[in-house]
This record gives structure tokens, sequence and C-alpha cells, in this order.
């Protein structure tokens, strides 16, 4: 059967199916389809278990002539809104899974009532849960790294310690950007150890104050390739530290370290986003919105030890 997982918005959303995916294509044997947003395209076609993608459209006429050739038998929604909902409806598809909110809900025929705003366990756990009403005794155990492995590495070797601070993303909470030089600066004069500073399309302003403010040896990269091409400078390192947002997300599912700052609530905090990767390697802080030294020096302490692991 053709099976057709739908999760069409950002870059840390799509990362949060890759577990449902790689579990669906491991233990059956259906095709597996995605449809994604732009953003996320050319990533989701690099996948080794997905068999084929569909880009999201405005159009919703190109959406349904798009899923109708593709003749899909299941559809599983991670995210639903009206317009995914009516698309699929009018596609065809025999059965349309989705999570029971919103009005959009009256589009699918398998829905189950998931309450993520109790963040009773984590977004990717939620999506695996959809899987389930498809086939409720599918082993949910996955390997990872669920990006493309990390490069074999020399033993003795320098440390490439990432910074992304992220502002131009959808975080919620996060250092300042002089606390991100602080933090940098405290291990850049270690021994083998390479700092680097990444920086979204939206981050130029970070980049511009940083610049002019580095006192320390780092290098700056603009992440302005594709999504690929970032994800292969992410696996190059041995931390990313970075705020809960998209390149955080792909770190995690490169299974590298990461030391990450969250939302200081329920909805926002590690709880429900925390990355994919292996617990050992998260170091997950909920930041204050006003928070003070003592916690920055926690944030500073803990990264030492793990740079000096």
């Amino acid at each position: 059967m053709n099976v057709l997982v739908t999760r069409h918005d950002k870059i840390g959303d799509f990362i949060t199916i890759l577990p449902l995916l790689k579990i669906l294509k491991k233990n059956t044997n259906h095709r597996v389809i995605v449809m994604v947003s732009k953003i996320n395209y050319d990533l989701a076609c690099s996948i080794n278990y997905i068999d084929d993608v569909i880009l999201y459209n405005d159009s919703l006429y190109k959406n349904i002539s798009e899923i109708r050739n593709r003749k899909i038998d299941i559809s599983i929604s991670c995210f639903i809104d009206n317009k995914i909902g009516i698309a699929l409806f009018l596609s065809n598809i025999k059965t349309r899974i989705a999570p029971a909110t919103k009005l959009a809900q009256v589009f699918f025929n398998k829905t189950i009532k998931q309450r993520r705003s109790k963040v009773e366990k984590t977004e990717w756990q939620y999506n695996i849960d959809l899987l389930k009403v498809l086939q409720p005794d599918i082993n949910c155990l996955f390997d990872r790294p669920l990006l493309f492995a990390q490069p074999d590495k020399p033993e003795i070797k320098q440390k490439i310690i990432a910074f992304h601070p992220g502002f131009g993303g959808s975080s919620e909470g996060n250092l300042k950007l002089d606390d991100y030089l602080r933090l940098a600066k405290s291990i850049a004069k270690k021994e083998a150890v390479k700092v680097i500073f990444t920086f979204g399309p939206d981050d130029a302003d970070s980049k511009k104050y940083i610049e002019n403010i580095l006192d320390f040896t780092a290098e700056l990269i603009d992440s302005k390739g594709s999504l690929v091409d970032f994800c292969k400078l992410i696996s190059s390192c041995d931390v990313f530290v970075s705020t809960s947002t998209g390149p955080m997300h792909l770190a995690g599912a490169l299974n590298i370290k990461t030391l990450s700052f969250f939302g200081d609530n329920l909805f926002a905090s590690s709880k429900r986003w925390a990355t994919i990767s292996d617990k050992e390697k998260q170091s997950n802080f909920e930041v204050p919105k006003n928070y003070d030294e003592v916690f920055y020096l926690k944030v500073e302490k803990q990264l030492n030890n793990i740079v000096s692991a």
C-alpha cells in the first residue's frame, strides 16, 4: 500500500515525524510518501527511508492532483488545518488518520484524542501514536541517527563546538547574544577546540552584532546553502549549542551532542520539544525570561563539562 504522511510546516516540525517514517518503513511493506513544505523538500528527498516526496503547494488543486497521482491508500497527518484536510478528503483516500483537534478533524475518518497541550510526551512520540492507529502492535524501536550517518572522525582531532543563537526562529527561551559570546569564549582557548557560529537567513542582525564585538578566535558561517548542506556542516560538529529551533532538531536527528535552550513554560519546554537524539547526548535548559548570573553560570559549567569529556 501507499502511505502518505503529511507535515507541511517548519524544519523542526518535519524532523519530529522522522521516527514515525523510519518505523513505518522498517516494519511494513508499505511505500512511504511524505508531503512537506518547500523548506524541507530537498532534505526529505535525501532520506533513504522515504520513497517519494510531494511538495505542499498553496494551490489546493495542485495538492489534490499530486496526491491522486500517487494513488494513496492511507494518509497520516501529524499537523492539520482545513486546507490539508480538504485536499486529502477530495483525493479520495480511503483511510485518513489525524489528531482529533481543530475543526479540520471533520475531514478525517480515523482520529485520536492526544491533547498535546498537556505535554505528556514529546512531539515525536505523539506522532508515533498516530502510526499506532494504523497498526497498534507495530514495533516502535528505531535506530539513530535519523539523518545520514556522521562522517568517520580520527581519534585525535580538533573538537568543533557550534553556536547557533537563532533569534530569527520560533524559539521562546534563549540566552542573550552577549551570553552566547561568553559561553563560546569560555571554551575557545581549550586545547584542540574550534568555535564556530552559524546563522540562518533571519539572523543577519545577530551576525553583525557578534562580528563587531568578537574578541576571540571563532569562525562565523552563514547557512545560505541547502538544508542538506547545513546538515553536513552540523554533522562535523561535536556539540551544537542553540535555542529550540529547526537547527537544534537537525542536530538531534544527526545524534550529536546538544546544549539547548527552551521556553520557561510547559508548552515550549524540553518535555515537549526535546530532540530525538539519545538522552545522554542532550543537555536541556528551560530559560527564565529574566534569568540571572547563577543560571548563566550553570549553563557555562555544563558546556565546559561536555567539551572536556
